[in-house]
């Protein structure tokens, strides 16, 4: 199943934006494949300006948010995956929502040889056969 969180962000910036509010993001800047420029981060955490005026070709896909955007005159471009969006919230209210911290990350999950999986687990698994149900339902109108 996909993650909610990108849909998520993608409704709350349209809330935002539709509210004629600033849209604004807090990320975890030491998440890997984060690319932003760093000295700018405090505590490991960076609020961004996502409004049009700030994040040129602004894309919030279902991965990562990217966009242009300029820091003291230089240009960057930025990709934030969606792992490292903490908070996403309007400006002028700081109304919107946080995301809790992610669990886990599939990659990072070492298996050992003891590991066992739920197929592997019982012998017999794959050996059951159902049993054929001979009560066959019929639909009716009343």
């Amino acid at each position: 199943m996909t993650s909610s969180k990108p849909y998520l962000i993608r409704a709350i910036y349209e809330w935002i934006v539709d509210n004629n509010l600033t849209p604004y993001i807090t990320i975890d800047t030491t998440t890997p494949h984060t690319d932003i420029p760093k000295e700018y981060a405090q505590d490991d955490q960076l609020t961004l300006d996502i409004s049009m005026d700030a994040a040129n070709n602004l894309l919030i896909g279902n991965e990562a948010i990217e966009f242009k955007a300029r820091f003291n005159g230089v240009g960057h471009k930025m990709y934030i995956p969606m792992e490292a969006i903490m908070i996403i919230f309007a400006h002028e209210n700081d109304r919107g929502m946080a995301f809790a911290p992610e669990e886990f990350d599939e990659s990072f999950i070492d298996f050992d040889e003891d590991f066992e999986f739920a197929d592997e687990a019982d012998d017999n698994f794959n050996e059951k056969k159902p049993t054929k149900n001979t009560n066959k339902s019929t639909l009716k109108l009343l």
